[in-house]
C-alpha cells in the first residue's frame, strides 16, 4: 500500500470531496503504482535517448495538469512516505535505469499529484457521487491508459 487507509481518505476527501472505503483502497493503491510507474518508463526513455544512465526528474514527462494537482498535493500539507512507495514500486517489473537523488526526493510528490488527480477525475465522472463505484474506476483506468 503505498500510503496509509486513513492518509488517502483523508487526500481523497480533501482533493474531491469524495469517500474511498476499503474496498477502493487496494485499486487505488494499484492504480497509483501503475501510474507512477509509467512515467518512470516514459522517463526512463527519454534518459537513455539522451544517453544517460539515470532517470532524472526533467526527464520524467510532467503534463500541465499534473504539475497543478503537484502543486496542489503540496499545499495540501500531506507527507507520503518514500520508502513504503519505493517498495511498492520494487514489486513491480524493475527498470533498467535507476534514479536521480532529486528524483528520488520527489517520487512523494509525484504520487500525491496522481492521487489527486485521480480524485478530481472521478469527480468529474459524477458531480453528485459521494464513493465511486466499479463503473467509475474503470472510466477512470480507460482514460489514464488513453492519456498516459
Amino acid at each position: 500500500m503505498l500510503m496509509g487507509s486513513k492518509q488517502l481518505e483523508r487526500l481523497f476527501r480533501k482533493a474531491a470531496s469524495l469517500d474511498i472505503d476499503k474496498s477502493d483502497l487496494k485499486r487505488l493503491s494499484d492504480f497509483i503504482a501503475q501510474r507512477l510507474r509509467d512515467l518512470l518508463l516514459l522517463g526512463q526513455a527519454a534518459a537513455s535517448r539522451n544517453g544517460r544512465d539515470i532517470i532524472d526528474y526533467p526527464d520524467v514527462p510532467i503534463t500541465k495538469g499534473l504539475a497543478a494537482n503537484i502543486q496542489d498535493f503540496k499545499a495540501m500539507d500531506e507527507q507520503l512516505n518514500l520508502s513504503t512507495i519505493l517498495e511498492q514500486l520494487a514489486g513491480l517489473p524493475p527498470l533498467k535505469l535507476g534514479y536521480s537523488e532529486e528524483l528520488t526526493r520527489r517520487i512523494p510528490e509525484l504520487v500525491g499529484g496522481i492521487t489527486v488527480s485521480l480524485a478530481r477525475v472521478l469527480r468529474a465522472l459524477n458531480e453528485q457521487m459521494k464513493n465511486p463505484g466499479a463503473e467509475e474506476w474503470e472510466k477512470a483506468e480507460r482514460i489514464y491508459e488513453i492519456l498516459l
